[in-house]
């Protein structure tokens, strides 16, 4: 005979309600089968658990040395169990996410401490790109899900919006484009070097990547251009006063924006410049609970999309 989980269940549910009877009601069994477990696995342990003595059954020296691994066996035991079930039901038991770095990084933080509570067994991957390098994880099956701004290579995998990101044009505050009144002319801008967020693997003479799947430039106006492919850097530039450029709305906020002013860039008018975000998927891939709730999510804590742009609400 062997040790079995149901004996040390058996165990500690006599404890917990301070008799075999007790214990037979709460297990759904006869009072006999109660004791012959806990007789069984005092047996297999060549130990006494209770002290029989009086009415009520007390703990043994051993009993209680016992009685804290067991507790964790029994809990242990039933956990495995929940994650079988979740599993089971189609929970997928981890998840990759790929983010571009113009997401707001609040956001994200909120999303993952909602997926955290919601679903404390699946393990979750983070990963931050930028342009087509979010899609192409995906495409290379590194990741399970994407958040983009399209065009960034989209070939073969299916789109769904999810809202906005809002880019303002800033400059340091001493810089000479922070001192013009009114709206700043394409000429003007043009005497001034741009800070271009450009993919990785662009040639020095170029402005597009040399993958096939390379998103074009997004709102460049100046012919004077130095180029980066992440936004830390981008900022950076743009904080020591070497250029202009676009940035995240959220990126102004901290100490990291303190510095920069926003300037009226005449060609995109007072709407400023939008981008829209997107979750990507490999086409044919049905989307699990984790996924769903993380899409979900993540479009909460971006920019809603303009009424005019919004998806048409789905068929209930």
């Amino acid at each position: 005979m062997d040790l079995t989980l149901d004996q040390w269940r058996v165990f500690v549910a006599v404890v917990d309600e301070g008799s075999f009877s007790a214990a037979a009601r709460r297990l759904h069994r006869v009072q006999s089968a109660v004791s012959h477990a806990v007789a069984n696995l005092e047996l297999l342990t060549d130990s006494v658990l209770f002290d029989r003595d009086n009415k009520v059954p007390v703990l043994t020296a051993a009993g209680r040395a016992l009685l804290p691994e067991a507790r964790r066996l029994v809990d242990d035991a039933d956990a495995l169990a929940v994650r079988a079930r979740r599993f089971a039901s189609g929970v997928e038991p981890r998840i990759a996410v790929c983010i571009d770095a113009v997401f707001p990084t609040s956001g994200v933080v909120a999303v993952a401490k909602g997926f955290a509570k919601a679903f404390p067994d699946v393990e979750l991957a983070l990963f931050t790109e930028s342009l087509s390098a979010v899609t192409a994880l995906v495409r290379e099956r590194v990741v399970d899900l994407g958040v983009c701004l399209p065009p960034a290579g989209l070939e073969g995998l299916v789109a769904e919006r999810l809202g906005e990101v809002r880019l303002v044009p800033v400059v340091h505050k001493a810089h000479a484009l922070a001192k013009k009144r009114g709206a700043v002319s394409a000429r003007q801008l043009d005497e001034h070097v741009q800070i271009v967020l450009s993919e990785r693997g662009a040639t020095p003479s170029s402005s597009a990547a040399t993958t096939p799947s390379a998103t074009p430039d997004q709102g460049v106006l100046s012919g004077r251009t130095w180029r980066v492919v992440d936004l830390e850097t981008k900022q950076a530039l743009i904080g020591a006063g070497l250029g202009w450029g676009n940035l995240p709305e959220h990126r102004l906020r901290g100490a990291a924006g303190r510095d920069l002013v926003v300037i009226d860039v005449a060609a995109w008018g007072p709407d400023r410049f939008r981008l829209e975000l997107s979750s990507v998927e490999r086409r044919g891939v049905v989307s699990g609970p984790a996924a769903r709730f993380l899409k979900e999510a993540l479009a909460m804590h971006c920019a809603p999309l303009p009424r005019s742009r919004a998806r048409p609400p789905r068929p209930r």
